[in-house]
This record gives structure tokens, C-alpha cells and sequence, in this order.
């Protein structure tokens, strides 16, 4: 990829990733304050300021080494604190706390499509940044998306994880905690088989991409 189309990537994708790191956040942050715990709030993460929300590795280094080899961006912001001890209901805290995050991002992606849909057929096409707007538009959508469903995957410490061991106790809960200990190397046998061209990932991915193209086409379907 060329320095000027990389450049124009980054720009076009730039809104719609920051959006969804953000607001990802923010929501595991505003809902563990719905449960009674102010750590975020109180440690100044209760806001969609993106400057209070960086990682250098995850929203900087790593979305661009992404795009640098052809991908798409994709990366992650700072963890909001949780003080789990301050939840008023613990199991039921942490699955909230946990959903949250993944629930924005397709509250976000979906009012990217709805968005898309509104500058696809109301917008005359002649305007200057029309297709600008709709290709930032489409970023959003997919970054969202993706991003919530990733979030999703039972494996520690992604938000699905957390989900799922709200359910479990005991020997249970200590042997899926256990599993984190091999997350590293479960993700490293993902990317080893996807440069083999079996894209397991993909397989968990794709279906998700899949479901904000068809919210978009409903969309431009009722306001076509």
C-alpha cells in the first residue's frame, strides 16, 4: 500500500475505530456505576474524551501495523477500571459490566447503518464529500461489528469470558480461570492457521460483517 492510500485509509477509518474503542469503554465504566462502583468515574474514564482512552500499543501501534500489511484497523483501548468488590450485585455486575461493551458497539454500528442508509438516499450524490462519507460510514460499520463480536469469544480476557464465568462457581469457575494461562497461545495457533489460509477467526468474523451489511440494506430498503 502506497504512503497516500494508507494515509486516506487511516483518515476514512480513523472516526468510526475511535468511536468504538471509546464508546466501548465508556459503557463498561457507566454500567459498573449503574452497579454501584465509581472507579472509572472517579479515575477521570467516565468520558468520551478519546485522549483519556489511548494505549499506544492497542490504539495506535497495533491498528496501524494492521493496516500497514493490508488489513483493516482493529485494536483496543485502555481497560477501564472495575472494583468488582463494589458492585451491588456481583454475578450479576460482571455480566452486565461485561456485555456493555459489546452491546455499544452494535448500538454504534447500527446507527452507522441507519446513518448510511440516510446519506445514501437523501444526500444529493453530486456533493463534495459524498462518497468520503459513505466509505467512513461503512468503516464504522464494520469496525463495530467486528468489534463487538470479537469481544464476545469466551477466551480471557476478552468481555465473553468474563460473561461466561459469571455462571460458573467452584472448581468450575477455577479451572475456566486456569484457561487464561493458554490465551496467548490459542490466539498465536489462530493467526498460524490463518497464514495457512484457514481462517478460523474469519469463520467467527465474517458472520458478523455479514449482519451490518443486511442492517444497511434493510435501511436503504424502507428509506429507498
Amino acid at each position: 500500500m502506497d504512503i497516500q492510500k494508507f494515509i486516506f485509509v487511516v483518515a476514512q477509518s480513523l472516526p468510526g475505530f475511535l468511536l468504538a474503542i471509546v464508546v466501548h469503554e465508556w459503557a463498561h465504566g457507566y454500567m459498573a456505576k449503574v452497579f454501584g462502583d465509581d472507579t472509572a468515574e472517579r479515575s477521570g474514564r467516565l468520558t468520551l474524551n478519546p485522549a483519556a482512552h489511548i494505549d499506544p500499543m492497542g490504539t495506535i501501534i497495533f491498528p496501524l501495523i494492521g493496516l500497514s500489511l493490508g488489513g483493516m484497523v482493529f485494536g483496543w483501548a485502555k481497560p477501564v477500571p472495575v472494583d468488582v468488590r463494589k458492585l451491588s450485585n456481583y454475578k450479576k455486575g460482571i455480566f452486565w459490566v461485561s456485555f456493555a461493551g459489546p452491546i455499544a458497539n452494535f448500538v454504534i454500528g447500527t446507527f452507522s447503518c441507519l446513518t448510511y442508509a440516510i446519506v445514501a438516499t437523501q444526500v444529493p450524490q453530486n456533493f463534495s464529500y459524498f462518497a468520503i462519507i459513505l466509505e467512513m460510514l461503512n468503516y464504522s460499520i464494520m469496525i463495530n461489528f467486528i468489534l463487538g463480536t470479537f469481544n464476545l469469544i469466551p477466551l480471557p480476557p476478552l468481555d465473553g469470558s468474563k460473561m461466561l464465568a459469571s455462571f460458573l462457581k467452584g472448581e468450575a469457575l477455577r479451572k475456566y480461570e486456569d484457561l487464561a494461562r493458554f490465551t496467548p497461545m490459542i490466539f498465536l495457533a489462530i493467526i498460524g492457521l490463518s497464514f495457512m489460509g484457514i481462517s478460523t477467526l474469519g469463520r467467527i468474523l465474517t458472520p458478523a460483517v455479514m449482519i451490518g451489511q443486511k442492517l444497511t440494506m434493510y435501511f436503504l430498503y424502507l428509506l429507498g
